[in-house]
């Protein structure tokens, strides 16, 4: 979910947020039920979590059909074959709350219970969407002073995963309680997500907890002893290359602060959005399996062109995203516009990423030599090319020729 005017701008920030209208309320709904426990599944994300996600397509648009829809489609394409596994409805679904505190969703979404038993009959999670504040980013109705009575209406429709969403917890309670201390503000932002982690755990059903607040006060350093299984760094992606680089150029750092169960977020996939070339699509999904984000397209995959869906399903590059070591791999090093990231693979594999990140492409004449080197690696290194899918062999000083914007993305054995 996104600001509708720039987050470091946060008095414009608010402003939109509550022009928004309210969609009208369903006609009936029932009392907040009570949730009912789930065994013990373990830990939840060992790996980035996979799936998709309403906003980057729908925003405000969005419906029970089209969650079923998209349901439907992440089955058909292969999809769920091929990891994605979460149906996750961002904002817009909430209506008012009744007299007893309980939230009602409003006439888009009329039964939660029956959309997340239809997510389930096929094989797959469902998540949903709300803030700490009185409202969330699109001006419904958020959790706060609601959110033990939220996560238990959560835990009982079925939902396997909640995006939390900073946004009107700005003004309505950071600004107001601390107007001129910046450090208690973010105290405060802090003992919000400690309250919903808390909730949710009450319920006694795993459900990923997905904190969205744009990387303020670190997250990194205090979201996993909450309970948080996935922190946003950044502020949002749009599918443009300029936005999207910049945010994986944001990632530089937070490696250490990521594996099984708590993973950095740099927003969710705009692969097939947008005025995206194929080149910039598979570098977005290369560099994201590289960095060990979460996987969660935003596409309209009713609409999928093929190449697209090839992009998306591309089992290597989703193996290396999915890795059991969990590492988050990073930046090594760049010779003028091309850049080197390597990501570590459990057996010690090695993924091995070269990036051309100039707006043209590099001519014949003038190609990039690799330094094998400076990746810790001597002599000729045998590997699999992940998007043509043929062998490779990568040598010190190798030429190689890229276009703008585009990637080779290779998986090594061992290093010697």
């Amino acid at each position: 979910m996104r600001f509708f005017a720039s987050l470091s701008l946060a008095a414009l920030a608010f402003a939109s947020l509550t022009a928004v209208a309210q969609a009208p309320a369903a006609p009936k709904a029932p009392a907040t039920p009570k949730a009912q426990l789930a065994p013990p599944q373990g830990l939840a994300a060992q790996t980035p979590p996979m799936g998709w996600n309403s906003w980057n397509y729908f925003a405000e648009r969005v419906t029970d059909k089209d969650i079923r829809a998209a349901a439907d489609q992440l089955v058909s394409t292969g999809m769920k074959d091929a990891g994605y596994i979460y149906v996750n409805i961002d904002d817009t679904w909430e209506g008012e709350r009744d007299a007893n505190g309980v939230l009602h969703t409003n006439a888009k979404f009329p039964d939660m219970k029956a959309l997340a038993d239809y997510v389930h009959s096929k094989g797959l999670k469902i998540g949903i969407y709300s803030g700490p504040g009185t409202k969330t980013c699109g001006g419904y109705a958020a959790s706060l002073g609601h959110e033990e009575q939220d996560a238990q209406m959560y835990a009982a429709w079925g939902f396997d995963y909640l995006k939390y969403d900073l946004c009107s917890f700005i003004p309505d309670v950071m600004e107001k309680q601390a107007p001129n201390d910046k450090a208690e503000q973010m105290r405060i932002m802090e003992a919000a997500y400690v309250k919903m982690g808390k909730a949710l755990k009450a319920t006694g059903r795993p459900i990923v907890y997905s904190l969205c607040q744009y990387g303020w006060d670190a997250p990194w350093e205090w979201a996993p002893a909450l309970g948080g299984n996935l922190w946003r760094t950044t502020g949002d992606i749009n599918p443009t290359w300029d936005r999207m680089y910049v945010i994986a150029s944001q990632q530089e750092g937070l490696q250490k602060y990521s594996g099984p169960g708590h993973w950095n977020d740099p927003d969710m996939l705009e692969v097939g959005n947008g005025k995206l070339t194929m080149a910039e699509n598979r570098t977005h999904f290369s560099l994201w399996a590289l960095m060990a984000a979460p996987l969660l397209a935003g596409n309209d995959l009713t609409a999928m062109k093929p190449e697209v869906t090839a992009i998306l399903t591309n089992r290597d590059v989703i193996a290396i995203d999915q890795d059991r070591l969990g590492k988050q791999g990073s930046r090594i090093y760049s010779d003028g516009e091309v850049e080197v990231w390597t990501r570590p693979l459990a057996g010690g594999a090695l993924a091995v990423a070269i990036v051309n990140v100039a707006d043209n492409d590099r001519l014949a004449s003038h190609p990039f030599h690799l330094n094998l080197t400076k990746l810790g690696l001597h002599g000729p290194q045998n590997g699999k090319d992940l998007w043509t899918g043929k062998a490779v062999t990568l040598t010190d000083g190798q030429p190689i020729e890229l276009p703008g914007h585009d990637v080779l993305l290779v998986r090594i054995g061992a290093p010697k």
